[in-house]
C-alpha cells in the first residue's frame, strides 16, 4: 500500500556549477549540472509541494542571472506535465527561504505555507544588518521575505518550530537549524502511514545536494561510505553532518530513499522523462491506483 504519489520536478538549471559548492571541500575539481527542482506529493486528497521555486522577474530574475540560471519555466508550465495546476496545491513545505526554494508563492493562490520559525525570523534579522555582513544574503531575495511576511497576515503561513508529526496524514516535518540556513527542514513521508515505517521517503531539501554527500566521494570506487557536507552553510558542515545521520536514521540508513532534488543523476534510479520543455520529471513513487506520468 502506498499512500502518496511523488515526483521532483525540474522548472530550470544551473549547466555548470563548481563542484565544490554541491560537495564540500572538492576544489579545482570541475563542474556539475545542478537541476533547481521542487518537489509534488500527492494523495489521499492532498496536492503538496516541497519548495516552490523561484519567479523569473525582479531581484529574483537578478539571482538567477548571477548563478547563471537557465530553461526556467513556470509552475504552470512544469506541473501540467503530471496533470497538476498551481491552484491545485493546497500545502506547500518550504525548506529554506534561499531564493530558487521560496520565490514563487504567489502562483500557489490557495496552499497554506510551512517554513521553521528560526528559518524566517533569522532572514529578517540578517537584512537588518549592515551591507559588509551581505554574504549572508547571497541566495536570498528580500522580497521573499517580505512576501512570506505578507502570507502570515493572510493566514496562509504557519511558522514550525522544530519537528511536526503528521502535518498532513504521514507527512512529518523536521528541523536542521544552523544547517545549510538558520531553520532549515526536511519533509518526511512515511507512505504506508505506520508511525514505523516500512515505506518512507525523505526529501532533503538542500541538506543534500547530491549521492555524493550521503556516500561520499570514493563510494563509487570501493572507499569507505562518508557523509560530506555541502559547500554552502550560513550554520556549520557538522550540523549538515548530524541532519543527514538523522535522515539516515529515517530511511532505515537506505540513501536511495534520501531524495537530493538538486541531483541530476536522480535519473539513473528512478523512472523519469524529459518534456517538451527540456525538464526532466522524475518519478520517486505512485499511489495505489496512480497513473505514471513518466511512462511512454
Amino acid at each position: 500500500m502506498a499512500d502518496y504519489s511523488i515526483w521532483v520536478c525540474e522548472y530550470s538549471f544551473v549547466p555548470n556549477y563548481h563542484k565544490s559548492g554541491v560537495l564540500y571541500g572538492a576544489h579545482n575539481q570541475g563542474y556539475v549540472k545542478l537541476p533547481y527542482c521542487y518537489v509534488v506529493i500527492k494523495g489521499g486528497d492532498h496536492i503538496a509541494m516541497v519548495d516552490v521555486g523561484y519567479n523569473d522577474k525582479a531581484y529574483g530574475k537578478t539571482l538567477a542571472d548571477r548563478f547563471a540560471v537557465e530553461n526556467w519555466r513556470s509552475p504552470a508550465t512544469v506541473l501540467a506535465e503530471i496533470g497538476v495546476k498551481p491552484e491545485d496545491v493546497d500545502t506547500c513545505f518550504i525548506t529554506h527561504a534561499h531564493f530558487d526554494h521560496f520565490g514563487n508563492v504567489e502562483d500557489f493562490p490557495k496552499a497554506k505555507f510551512y517554513i521553521q520559525e528560526r528559518e524566517i525570523s533569522k532572514w529578517v534579522w540578517a537584512m537588518s544588518l549592515p551591507d559588509r555582513l551581505r554574504w549572508m544574503m547571497v541566495a536570498v531575495d528580500p522580497g521573499d521575505i517580505v512576501r512570506g511576511v505578507e502570507l502570515a497576515q493572510q493566514k496562509r503561513l504557519t511558522t514550525v518550530n522544530g519537528s511536526v508529526t503528521d502535518v498532513l496524514p504521514g507527512i512529518d516535518l523536521h528541523a536542521a537549524d544552523d544547517s545549510h540556513t538558520w531553520g532549515s527542514m526536511w519533509v518526511t513521508v512515511r507512505n504506508d502511514g505506520k508511525t514505523q515505517s516500512e515505506d518512507p521517503w525523505v526529501l532533503a531539501g538542500d541538506l543534500v545536494y547530491v549521492f555524493e554527500n550521503i556516500k561520499g566521494p570514493g563510494a563509487a570506487v570501493g572507499e569507505k561510505e562518508i557523509y560530506v557536507p555541502v559547500g554552502l552553510a550560513v550554520g556549520s558542515q557538522t550540523n549538515l553532518v548530524l541532519a543527514t545521520e538523522e535522515m539516515m536514521k529515517q530511511a532505515g540508513y537506505d540513501a536511495h530513499r534520501v531524495i537530493p532534488v538538486h541531483e541530476e543523476r536522480l535519473r539513473d534510479t528512478f523512472p523519469s522523462r524529459i518534456t517538451k520543455e527540456g525538464l526532466r520529471i522524475t518519478e520517486i513513487c505512485l499511489a495505489d491506483g496512480e497513473t505514471s506520468r513518466v511512462a511512454g
